[in-house]
């Protein structure tokens, strides 16, 4: 989350201010109260100048005012002369995000206020007490303003909760929590699912446990015991309430650590963020991982933490090289610098909607991506 800072506006002729809640920006620089009668053009042009947009209307008309600013967003990009086409791959990539940042900076600047007990006193709000108390922890006892975008966040987040997501190869459903990755991406648990299991099978590390999917199918797997890591407090929570869940609290154990717990395992499994970028969010650190910290730091460190004739499986996708953020040659040389070859890999292509969208920015990567169980060893 950003700093916690003060904000201020005028209103009715005097001095208001409450605390400024985000977990992805600052707070605008100025803001202005806003109502029912302003129109959506009017509104586009105050956030595109970075006013933000302090909703004192209908909650619903928010909701719809929110709506109209992305369609304004759309048109305006659609209405451009056509750009050069990108130079690289690379260079689509990071357009994309500059245009992922822009909508989200714009759409970002109307806010909504909030009781000290999570109450919107606002006509039409929903409760979202609940919501905001699994997203954001106990209520503040104060008021303070968050966009409505996160709050649509928020409450997404609470009804996948509640819903879980199905996981075939587990023959369950896992419940992610806000701010921790969604295992909506198939491809990579049923690599999992279907990789040969070492001898042993008596111990297993799980590194970036998130959800606690991949601990959990270990375990279905026949694992004696699994110790999954992670240091974000959100994915402890949200595994070991899967864990228990399912009824495994006595073979898998979650615990706080930077990568590996102590000791040695005859598989450490890790399925690290799969392109090298900076994260602009907490939920992107799922996805995006600065100088391939976590990927190298897995690397650097499996030799020591694998029993004799152990594994460790990588998994990872190939987009990062499509997109030329990272060669293969670079992740080879990884692997061999830190002791290791290579024992086998399987492959799985991708089956989300994306892949098969040419309408997406990053078509021509999403359309050959393979995502790759690496089976690792220690070098004799």
């Amino acid at each position: 989350m950003t700093q916690p800072a003060d904000i201020s506006w005028t209103e009715e002729g005097e001095p208001r201010s409450a605390r400024w809640r985000s977990e992805s920006m600052a707070p605008p620089k100025r803001i202005v109260p806003a109502d029912d009668r302003l129109d959506a053009d009017a509104a586009y042009r105050l956030a595109c100048e970075g006013t933000g947009l302090l909703w004192r209307g209908d909650y619903h008309n928010a909701r719809q005012l929110l709506q109209a600013l992305g369609r304004r967003i759309d048109r305006k990009r659609r209405g451009k002369a056509a750009p050069k086409p990108p130079a690289s791959p690379l260079d689509a990539f990071n357009l994309h995000r500059q245009a992922q940042a822009q909508r989200a900076r714009v759409l970002g600047m109307l806010l909504l206020p909030f009781e000290g007990d999570y109450a919107i006193p606002l006509r039409r709000a929903p409760d979202v007490r609940q919501a905001c108390l699994e997203a954001w922890g106990p209520a503040p006892g104060q008021a303070f303003v968050a966009t409505l975008r996160e709050l649509l966040g928020v409450i997404g987040a609470h009804e996948w909760r509640k819903k879980g997501v199905e996981i075939p190869a587990l023959g369950a459903r896992i419940h992610p929590h806000y701010g921790v990755f969604s295992p909506v991406r198939g491809e990579y648990i049923e690599l999992v699912a279907k990789a040969p299991l070492p001898r042993d099978t008596s111990l297993a590390f799980d590194i970036g446990a998130g959800t606690g999917v991949l601990s959990a199918l270990l375990a279905r797997r026949g694992i004696g015991r699994v110790v999954g890591t992670d240091q974000d407090d959100r994915a402890l929570a949200c595994a070991g309430e899967n864990i228990s869940r399912l009824g495994l609290g006595d073979r898998v154990d979650i615990i706080r650590a930077d990568l590996f717990p102590a000791g040695r395992a005859p598989l450490v499994v890790c399925n690290p963020p799969w392109l090298p970028a900076r994260p602009s969010s907490g939920i992107e650190h799922a996805v995006y991982d600065p100088d391939s910290r976590m990927l190298l730091g897995f690397l650097n460190g499996l030799a020591e933490h694998l029993a004799p004739d152990g594994e460790g499986w990588l998994i990872l996708s190939d987009l990062a090289e499509l997109l030329g953020m990272r060669s293969r040659e670079q992740l080879l040389a990884a692997i061999d610098a830190a002791g290791l070859e290579v024992a086998g890999r399987l492959d799985a292509r991708p089956t989300h909607g994306k892949a098969f969208d040419p309408d997406d920015p990053l078509h021509a990567a999403r359309s050959k991506e393979v995502t790759s169980l690496w089976r690792l060893r220690a070098k004799g």
